[in-house]
């Protein structure tokens, strides 16, 4: 039988919270339960926000929680040519094209936009009606631009072939039907690198021969891309688990863009592991 590989896979772009433990600690517990084990992967690919300092903090505090994780540890930095590569393949079906836009130039509010299922604005695809020539001018040109998967195309390549599983390792689980179509045409890379969160996350669980991916709940919909892209570079599916998030008071998930207490600012003031522990079984936030 094929060893369970499971993933903790945090970007080291600030400290990891409370909500990070939760996910760690669930992938390891798994991957125990079903004597697996649980890799470490550092995903920066963005060199702008991700800081080494951010990684050696995010070891210490993995360690001081109780995970442990053999080694090497990946770090995306490094695999910008597999990316490429890629890229090479959804480029030569047809499925990806330049996008020049910036949020200025949509000239929408994020009120006035539809949205993918992530909340985030929805795409309204103006770079594909491009002819290859203009693409051509503006690329020589040295204009910045995004790749964007062209996500109709891509359903009508693959067909009915986009069903996952879903829910907790040795439970009846669910086959879940995954829904691209509810996408605008996601990127796959950004005009910084040659990738994207969505192409970088199916390459590497790929490369690592993931087996299982534990994740927040609100990732969830983000395998409707994640599986789509399985299928066109001819990459296994894992097994999928979301679990419930670490909310704060206010019924918000925790994040480090909102400055949410982390686990380095709790062992300052003196919480132990075994603390954190307890707050996680009873999602409770200090």
């Amino acid at each position: 039988m094929t060893t369970p590989i499971f993933r903790f896979a945090p970007s080291p772009n600030g400290p990891l919270h409370l909500g990070h433990a939760l996910s760690a600690l669930w992938n390891q517990h798994l991957a125990e339960q079903l004597g697996g084990v649980c890799l470490l992967r550092i995903e920066d690919i963005d060199q702008l926000r991700c800081k080494p300092e951010f990684i050696d903090a995010a070891m210490e505090d993995l360690r001081w929680i109780g995970f442990h994780w053999p080694e090497p540890v990946m770090r995306q930095s490094t695999r910008f040519q597999c990316y490429r590569e890629a890229l090479g393949k959804l480029e030569a079906q047809g499925l990806i094209y330049p996008c020049f836009c910036t949020r200025k130039m949509l000239g929408w509010s994020d009120a006035q936009r539809q949205r993918d299922p992530d909340g985030t604005p929805l795409y309204d695809g103006r770079c594909k009606a491009l002819s290859m020539d203009v693409r051509a001018k503006r690329i020589a040109n040295g204009e910045p631009h995004a790749l964007r998967l062209d996500m109709a195309k891509a359903v009508r390549q693959i067909g009915a072939d986009l069903t996952f599983e879903e829910g907790q390792p040795e439970q009846p689980n669910a086959m879940i039907v995954a829904s691209p179509q509810d996408w605008g045409d996601a990127v796959v890379a950004r005009k910084e690198f040659p990738t994207s969160y969505h192409l970088a996350v199916v390459v590497d669980d790929a490369a690592q021969g993931i087996t299982h991916v534990v994740r927040g709940i609100d990732l969830f919909r983000a395998t409707d891309v994640h599986v789509l892209l399985q299928r066109l570079l001819g990459l296994p599916t894992p097994h999928y688990f979301h679990h419930a998030l670490v909310l704060d008071e206010g019924g918000e998930k925790l994040s480090k863009s909102r400055r949410s207490t982390g686990l380095a600012a709790l062992r300052a003031i003196g919480f132990s592991p075994s603390d954190i522990h307890n707050m996680l079984e009873r999602h409770e936030v200090p």
